[in-house]
């Protein structure tokens, strides 16, 4: 068996960015695996005739990649917009090979993150408390342990498996009313720190489009996990307005780090200085109004 068929498949899911894409691509090509992984990339279709031009130039660069075992283009006749995007080609893969790492083409990749991913992959494939794997951390004041779990899910850089994805949960008014009724929105919005309550009444509300605000929700509400590093092994170049779901933002900026294995074996339980160290970044974020976070204290005082 070649490594190839050893190791995770990539998902790449691009749209009309081709200088993010390129870096991304270059980025991920730079990884020592990179050329005995499977590549395959999801290019959505135009929304409209101004987007042609981009989205054909995307699909000429993803044309040219080099570096990898393969690379497969599966382009979007139509514009499915990145959540059905996403979400289909997760699910196409996870059916097919058991587990995916999926990217979007404004991740930027540390030279150690394919390395990092794989080897998490295959040493929590059989634990069913373990939902997927994170190269993102975030940017906290103190340092942590090389890997730590938590009941945080993030979408830039991450991986996961059939068993997990098979409990995708699409329908977020499900999702909110659970939360809600389980009286579990604070612990959700991570002790009071950031609104992913207020992203899944924005979903329900047709205000967002987020398929990661669901993946986050899901599996909160199953009591799973996600390994994240310790440091930050992407980093997220999207952020600079031309995207269509990223304003102009640098709260959530992170310096890409080599990642240094071997990887060892942690409990599989959340590390509640992660989630300490977490909500203090979060506490601290720009993003996060002050109303937002008094109105989110007294809805847990007040039954």
């Amino acid at each position: 068996m070649s490594r190839a068929t050893r190791l995770a498949p990539i998902a790449l899911f691009v749209y009309g960015r081709p200088l993010h894409t390129q870096r991304t691509l270059d980025a991920l090509a730079a990884n020592d695996w990179a050329n005995e992984s499977d590549l395959i990339v999801y290019a959505d279709g135009p929304r409209d005739a101004t987007d042609v031009d981009n989205v054909q130039e995307v699909r000429k660069i993803i044309g040219r990649a080099k570096g990898f075992a393969n690379v497969r283009l599966v382009g979007r006749d139509r514009n499915l917009g990145l959540a059905e995007n996403i979400i289909s080609g997760v699910t196409e893969i996870c059916a097919r090979y058991g587990r995916a790492i999926v990217l979007e083409d404004d991740i930027v990749t540390g030279p150690g993150f394919l390395a990092y991913m794989n080897a998490a992959i295959k040493m929590y494939q059989d634990a069913d408390e373990v939902a997927s794997i994170s190269g993102y951390s975030f940017p906290t004041e103190n340092t942590l342990p090389p890997t730590f779990f938590s009941r945080l899910s993030t979408s830039w850089g991450w991986a996961t498996w059939r068993r997990a994805w098979s409990r995708f949960e699409a329908d977020g008014a499900m999702l909110l009313h659970q939360l809600k009724s389980a009286r579990k929105t604070y612990a959700f919005d991570h002790d009071g720190s950031y609104p992913f309550t207020k992203m899944l009444e924005d979903w329900c509300a047709g205000r967002n489009s987020s398929w990661a605000i669901r993946w986050y929700a899901s599996n909160f509400l199953e009591d799973k996990l996600t390994l994240f590093p310790g440091q930050p092994l992407v980093e997220n170049i999207g952020y600079d307005g031309t995207g269509t779901h990223c304003g102009n933002n640098s709260d959530f900026k992170t310096r890409v780090k080599e990642w240094r294995g071997p990887l060892k074996r942690v409990a599989v339980q959340e590390l509640q200085v992660g989630r300490q160290e977490i909500r203090r970044f979060f506490m601290a974020s720009s993003r996060v109004s002050v109303r937002w976070r008094l109105r989110s204290q007294l809805r847990q005082l007040v039954p």
